[in-house]
């Protein structure tokens, strides 16, 4: 059985794919490729089908994260009934998702921060209307969170590993 961790902002072309890009190196670094699955979207349709924002892949890339394949898409009634976890990257993200969210999934809706460990922030700040150091703070902080995830996603994965 597989865990579906799904990241979401805004537009889906900043933040999420970013915390996509960063989740599926580490996942892939570890080997848990078959164990989990990761997707990103955004709470609004205002790039679907775009290419991640110019400046989100070249923070990335600066730091051998590949995300030129993404693609912005909005979230479906579908991904709450798929997925284990949905990430939300900011408060304005989570109270959209949790009033869209049917009532029998809204245990999977959290705050991506809240498996970070060394930044207090609760939210990952939106990079879009800023400059460049916009974008390696939110790298900062996804990186914090991932691996925080990560820790969390290796034992769900081991633990149907064992059963």
């Amino acid at each position: 059985m597989k865990t579906k961790i799904l990241f979401v902002c805004m537009g889906n072309i900043c933040r999420s794919p970013t915390a996509e890009g960063v989740f599926r190196h580490l996942v892939k670094n570890t080997n848990l490729e078959e164990a989990i699955t990761i997707d990103s979207a955004g709470t609004h349709a205002f790039h679907i089908d775009n290419p991640v924002d110019n400046r989100a892949q070249t923070a990335a890339a600066k730091r051998g994260y590949d995300l030129s394949t993404l693609r912005a898409r909005q979230i479906t009634v579908d991904d709450y009934r798929d997925n284990d976890f949905i990430l939300a990257m900011d408060w304005e993200n989570l109270t959209l998702l949790q009033q869209q969210c049917p009532k029998q999934f809204k245990h999977k809706l959290m705050l991506m921060m809240r498996f970070a460990t060394e930044h207090d922030e609760a939210t990952v700040p939106d990079p879009y209307y800023g400059g460049p150091d916009g974008f390696e703070t939110v790298l900062d902080y996804v990186e914090d969170a991932c691996n925080g995830l990560m820790e969390v996603a290796r034992k769900r994965a081991t633990q149907f590993v064992a059963a």
